[in-house]
């Protein structure tokens, strides 16, 4: 099957070298040929990728990894929902004290989890990405492969069951199908590419009209096969024979409405400065359409539209990428003895998915390295030197200066090479 990410490294200051298409490995293992996904499918029509291997997807998640989860990890919503027949089950019917020393109302049953699922209720596993280390690793690889945020919720039916009725989302999703069967029924969208303020719920009588229309796809996913499904495009799915379940990747795509909002926010800051914008409508004004100076302000606005630089737009899009996805999981203790070990010696590697910048000289100070992780001045360091960190080779501590190289450690930006 032939489907569709533009090669698009997302908004951003300084991107770096250009990522090709045969580099983005977390997305090469969804799709059969990513230059023609990015292409062809990305936002624009659904994809189906057929399983070469019914295991391809087990390193991430397993009917006994969803076990293990319910029942060893202590979970506590938001991180589990439980739904039936198409309606979400309030937290208490899912929910208990976990005992002496942990008596936190809202932890996962799984005794009443149990008794739920038999009686037919899906199990969603949210946030994923933020609990299961496989599917932390490859969601931000994905992200980064995308250059767009990545969520994972997981998707566990009994047999035979339909967790929610026809529906769209408002990201785009990868549907990866882990274990047993699932028929998937997709619809043309009521809304193309709706944005996150435009829910399927304001539009329910249109989904509902539509669903009944003949599907776009209807098809069984077996293990190890992939839908993409743009936002928009309407959706059920019904297990088939047994339990089903499969991980569900929403990718929160940045948008050009966002660019836009972006300019506005400009715009609106620049034109604060302008005294003659910022005068009082007359004495009296009854805010007819004759009394508002809507021409002036309109031309103002148009002028400091024009005069904007896309730069300042792409600085404010990459901060808000920046919060929108986490850096590689950094453990506290491990960094305290590597800055305690720490020698001239020392191999030091940059933490992986930062989303580093590197920022010109500034008045005071010097160059710093900005990331997910915080802002370090590097004035000290040799730019040959950044620029291999950059690229994600290991330096010694010597190189960057033992000084500097504490505190990017002490910071969370480098880590043991």
């Amino acid at each position: 099957m032939t489907p569709s990410i533009a090669d698009d490294g997302g908004p951003g200051d300084d991107p770096g070298p250009a990522v090709s298409m045969s580099s983005r490995p977390a997305l090469g293992r969804l799709v059969d040929d990513v230059a023609s996904f990015a292409q062809v499918t990305w936002g624009q029509e659904p994809g189906l990728y057929a399983a070469a291997d019914p295991d391809a997807f087990a390193d991430l998640l397993s009917e006994a990894a969803v076990d293990e989860l319910l029942s060893r990890r202590g979970l506590r919503t938001p991180f589990l929902r439980v739904a039936k027949d198409g309606a979400t089950l309030g937290n208490a019917a899912f929910t208990a004290p976990g005992g002496v020393g942990a008596g936190i109302a809202d932890q996962v049953s799984d005794d009443r989890l149990a008794a739920l699922f038999a009686d037919g209720s899906t199990l969603v596993l949210q946030g994923l990405h933020r609990t299961w280390p496989p599917v932390i690793d490859f969601c931000q690889q994905l992200a980064s492969d995308l250059g767009h945020p990545v969520q994972a919720n997981a998707y566990v039916t009994p047999p035979q069951n339909q967790g929610f009725a026809d529906h769209y989302d408002v990201h785009d999703v990868f549907v990866l199908q882990v274990s047993g069967r699932k028929r998937w029924s997709i619809h043309a969208p009521v809304l193309p590419s709706p944005l996150r303020d435009q829910p399927w719920t304001d539009r329910r009588e249109d989904v509902r009209s539509a669903a009944q229309q003949e599907a776009v796809i209807d098809v069984v996913l077996e293990p190890g096969d992939v839908l993409y499904l743009p936002r928009g495009f309407l959706h059920s799915a019904s297990a088939l024979g047994g339990v089903t379940v499969h991980l569900t990747l929403g990718v929160h795509s940045w948008t050009r409405f966002s660019v836009a909002e972006q300019l506005l926010e400009l715009a609106l800051e620049a034109l604060a400065q302008d005294p003659d914008a910022r005068q009082s409508l007359p004495l009296g004004t009854s805010l007819v359409a004759g009394e508002l100076d809507a021409e002036l302000v309109t031309a103002k606005l148009r002028d400091v539209l024009a005069a904007l630089d896309p730069a300042e737009v792409a600085d404010r899009l990459r901060a808000k990428r920046r919060g929108a996805q986490r850096a590689e999981p950094l453990g506290p203790l491990s960094q305290h003895a590597l800055s305690s070990a720490l020698t001239e010696a020392t191999p030091l590697r940059l933490r992986h998915h930062l989303d580093p910048s590197l920022d010109p000289d500034v008045e005071v100070g010097g160059p710093r390295l900005r990331s997910r992780a915080g802002t370090v001045s590097v004035a000290d360091v040799p730019r040959a030197v950044l620029d291999r960190l950059l690229a994600g080779e290991v330096v010694r501590a010597k190189e960057l200066g033992e000084a500097t190289a504490r505190r990017l450690v002490g910071a969370g930006l480098v880590v043991a090479g």
